[in-house]
C-alpha cells in the first residue's frame, strides 16, 4: 500500500508512472488497479473482478493457502465461472494470492537387497480400473514427543488413499496395518491386487509377506534406491508435506495422527484437485468410474 501511495506522489510531482512503479518494484497494472479501487472507481467491468477476485480468495483459503493458479482455474469452472488461467494467474500475482512452495523431501528407506520379489509394474502407474495396483511408502512427521511415521495404501488408478497406519515404530506391522486398512476400505475381497512398495525391510518382512498372502495380494518392489520406481507414493507423501506437515508444529503425536487423518479424508480423498484425475478429487473419480466402468484413467 505504502509502494502505491509513493508511485501516486510522484506522479504528482510531474515523475512518470512508468519510471515510480520501476523504483517502487510494483507492476503498472497493480498500480492502477490500487488507484481504481481507491478513487472507488465501480464500473461493471470492476465490480465483476471484485467479485472474481473475492471467489479466488475464497477457493485459495479453502485449500488452505495451497493452490496454485491452475487448481483455482479448475475449481472457478466447477463453481461456474468462465475465465481465462492467464487471467487467473495475473489476479492472483496482484493481489499475492500464493500457493505453498515445499520443502525437500527426505527419503528414509532401509533396503533389503536378499529377497526375491519381482517389479511386476516396471512404472505402470495409470491401470485403467480399480484395485489393480495399489502402492505404499513410509515416512515420518517430527513432533515435540519424538517421531511419528506414517505408512500408507493408494490405488494407482483414483489415487484414493485406502490405508494409514500411524506410530512411533518402523515395525513390519506398521505397514501391514495400513494394508489391513485398505483391504477393509475394499469389503475385504482384493483378489488379485498387486501392491508395490520400495524395498524396504518392513515390506520385505515374513510378516507382511503373510498378509498378502492371506489376502491373495502380489507383492511387487521397485530397484534400491530408485525412487522413480515408486514415484506415485512420493509424490504423495511430497503434497502431505507440503500442504500439511511443513506448515504445522506438532506438540504430540496423537496431535499430528488427527491433523494428517483429517487432512486425508476431508482434504486428499474428498475434494483436493488431482491433474493427473483431469483435477477431479480421487472418490469424485472413483464415483465416476463406478458409473461409467469402461472409461480409462485419464
Amino acid at each position: 500500500m505504502m509502494l502505491y501511495r509513493f508511485v501516486d506522489q510522484q506522479k504528482a510531482a510531474g515523475f512518470p508512472v512508468e519510471r515510480n512503479c520501476d523504483v517502487a518494484g510494483v507492476s503498472r497494472s497493480a498500480y492502477y488497479h490500487w488507484k481504481r479501487h481507491r478513487d472507488g472507481i465501480s464500473t461493471i467491468g470492476e465490480l465483476a473482478e471484485r467479485r472474481l477476485v473475492k471467489e479466488i480468495e475464497d477457493i485459495w483459503e479453502e485449500s488452505d493457502g495451497t493452490y496454485g493458479s491452475p487448481r483455482v482455474t479448475v475449481e472457478l469452472g466447477n463453481r461456474g465461472w468462465v475465465v481465462n488461467h492467464k487471467r487467473v494467474e495475473r489476479l492472483m500475482r496482484i493481489h499475492d494470492i500464493v500457493g505453498y512452495t515445499p520443502k525437500k523431501h527426505r527419503v528414509t528407506t532401509i533396503g533389503d537387497g536378499s529377497h526375491r520379489i519381482p517389479d511386476r509394474v516396471r512404472r505402470n502407474f495409470c491401470p485403467a480400473e480399480l484395485d489393480v495396483t495399489w502402492c505404499g511408502d513410509i515416512s515420518y512427521i517430527n513432533t515435540w514427543e519424538g517421531f511419528l511415521y506414517l505408512s500408507f495404501v493408494e490405488d494407482l488408478a483414483s489415487r484414493r488413499i485406502l490405508g494409514v497406519s500411524m506410530a512411533s515404530h518402523m515395525r513390519a506391522e506398521l505397514v501391514s496395518d495400513a494394508l489391513s486398512e485398505a483391504v477393509g476400505t475394499r469389503g475385504g475381497d482384493v483378489t488379485g491386487v498387486v501392491f508395490h512398495s520400495d524395498r524396504g525391510t518392513q515390506y520385505t518382512s515374513d510378516q507382511f509377506a503373510e498378509l498378502c498372502a492371506s489376502h491373495r495380494v502380489s507383492q511387487s518392489v521397485g530397484r534400491t534406491g530408485v525412487c522413480w520406481d515408486n514415484a506415485p507414493a512420493e509424490s504423495f507423501l511430497a503434497t502431505l508435506k507440503k500442504e500439511l506437515v511443513h506448515r504445522r508444529v506438532f506438540k504430540t503425536r496423537a496431535e499430528a495422527r488427527l491433523a494428517i487423518r483429517h487432512w486425508i479424508e476431508a482434504w486428499y480423498n474428498r475434494r483436493r484437485l488431482h491433474s493427473r484425475l483431469g483435477y477431479q478429487s480421487p472418490i469424485e473419480w472413483e464415483d465416476h468410474y463406478r458409473h461409467t466402468p469402461n472409461t480409462l484413467a485419464a
